[in-house]
Parts: C-alpha cells; structure tokens; sequence
C-alpha cells in the first residue's frame, strides 16, 4: 500500500515539477523566436527522458546521499518528504513568493530522515547546500562574462544561434541535475538504483504535461520581473546557467535551476546596463521565499514523520 500511495505521490510531484521549472526554463529566451514553446517543451520532455539513462548521479544523491530511504518506513518517509515539499511550495506560490522546488524537496528529505530516524548525512547536507547557494552567484559571474563576450562579438543572426546552443545546454543541464529529483520519487517508490527508459519516459510526460499548464505563470516570474529582459540576457542566462547545473551534475550536487537561471540573468542585467537595470525588489522577493523554503519544508516534513513513527 505505501508503494501505491508513493507512486501517486511521485506522479503528482512530476506534474508540479514540470508546472514550476518548465516555464521559467523556457522564459528566458522567450523574446527570441528562434525556440518556440512547443519546441522547447518538447526538446524538455526528450532531455528528461534520455538524459538519466547516461547519467542519474543526482537522483542517487536524493535517494541515498541526503539521507537514506531504506528498510521499513521509508516509502512513508519519502511520501512525508514529497508532500511537504509540495506544500511548502504551494503556499509561498499562493502568496506571490514563486521558489524552488529543488530547495523544497532537499529540505522534505532531511527533515523526513531525521523525523522518522533514518541514517542523515550531515556532510551531505552541508555539500548540497554549499553548492546550491554558490550556483546563483555562477551563474551570474558566468553570465555578466557571456554578456559582455556577445555584446562585442555577434549580430542580431548570430544571436539566434547562441540561443539555440544555450537553450540546448540549458535542456541538457536540467535533465541531469535538478530534473532527476522527480525520479528519484519513483526510484524509492518502486525500488530501482538503475534507470530503465520506461519509467524515465513516464517522468517525462508527466512533467510535460506541468510545463504546457505552468509556462504562462512561470514565465512571466524570470521572464519580466526580475530584469528588463532583453533576448541577449536570456541568451546570456541560459549558457551561464546551463554550464554552472552540468558542472554541478559531474559530481552529483542537486541544485536549482530556476535559482542558477535567476542569477544568470541578474548577472546579463549588470553587464549591459549596470545594477538599475536589475528590479532588486523582485529579486529581493524571490530571495526571501527561497530562504524559506528549506527550513520550511524541513521542519514541516521533520514534525509529520516524528509524530507518524511514534504513532
């Protein structure tokens, strides 16, 4: 039954998933036609597919790294850490504060282990916040350069092809890092450490179907608020961000793509324009939810599982 009830769960975080991270991926370039929505959801949708057949380094970290989802509760465990991550997320969304789901299911996965007593790697946990705080300030630096590189080098045609190169490194990116949480969900639900392509293909569809109802919503956050967007700053934050998540990826280290994709385009935003082309008040905003979300989720996750081991 914990199984069943976790697979659900899994499908469900997929479908939120592709909700919040599909159209802010996409947002950036949005002033370029060079990638169309469709195109790019489905160029998402082959990337999440594919990709972990190579590589799922990431999702282990969130399987087995973070805390250890084994031995009898731990299916529980993960469903407490899924929902609350998904609750956290929903209530910061509601109140106009959008996060990341990335911070959100770190923080649902250490406060579950801890909570149902579960092995927790404090080491772990350090390294994964280290780097996911590090990422945005990458991103940034790496695009402020980008920006700088494009602006003396490429014409209004040569940016077009930049966009499709970033977009295709942002894809990749995504798929190797920060979208292996959602199959890390299923991994613990149906018990695998190999990633066999049916079930990669159905993480695949289900965070399409997320993307094509959360792009209008996701987009209009990175895309119009926290710059003056012009199409050579998402160009810029979607190389910057791209190559910033694949190197964290190498060595395993989950970290949020819309947080690196924030950055990056702050960082394009100074580069061309200085600071008073960046809305500091929205970045200021989506900063605090994103310290939030953590803790929050962690200290909900960590009081349902207490409360449910003991009862």
């Amino acid at each position: 039954m914990d199984a069943v009830v976790l697979v659900a769960v899994a499908g469900v975080f997929a479908i939120v998933t592709g909700m919040n991270d599909g159209g802010a991926l996409l947002a950036t370039g949005l002033k370029l036609p060079t990638v169309r929505p469709a195109t790019g959801i489905l160029t998402l949708v082959v990337m999440v597919a594919l990709v972990p057949l190579a590589t799922h380094a990431v999702a282990l970290t969130f399987v087995n790294r973070l805390a250890t989802f084994e031995g009898p509760g731990a299916r529980t465990a993960m469903t407490i850490a899924v929902l609350s991550a998904l609750v956290v997320v929903t209530v910061l969304s509601a109140r106009g504060r959008p996060t990341s789901l990335t911070l959100a299911i770190v923080g649902g996965l250490t406060g579950a282990g801890l909570g149902w007593g579960l092995p927790v790697s404090a080491g772990w946990v350090a390294l994964v916040l280290a780097f996911g705080l590090a990422a945005p300030f990458v991103g940034g630096i790496v695009a402020w350069g980008v920006t700088r590189l494009l602006v003396q080098t490429t014409t209004s045609r040569g940016l077009s092809r930049w966009h499709r190169a970033g977009f295709g490194v942002q894809t990749v990116a995504y798929a190797a890092n920060d979208g292996q949480k959602m199959l890390a969900v299923f991994m613990i639900a149906i018990g695998f450490r190999d990633a066999p392509p049916a079930y990669t293909s159905l993480v695949a569809l289900l965070f399409a179907i997320g993307s094509m109802y959360g792009l209008p919503k996701a987009g209009r956050t990175l895309g119009q608020e926290i710059i003056a967007s012009r199409p050579l700053h998402g160009v810029a934050a979607e190389l910057a961000s791209g190559l910033a998540v694949i190197a964290c990826a190498l060595v395993g280290m989950p970290v949020s793509m819309t947080q690196t994709v924030a950055g990056g385009l702050i960082g394009a935003g100074v580069a061309q324009g200085g600071g008073g082309r960046v809305r500091w008040y929205a970045a200021v905003k989506i900063v605090v939810a994103w310290l939030l979300t953590l803790p929050a989720s962690a200290l909900l996750a960590g009081v349902v599982a207490f409360v449910l081991a003991r009862t």
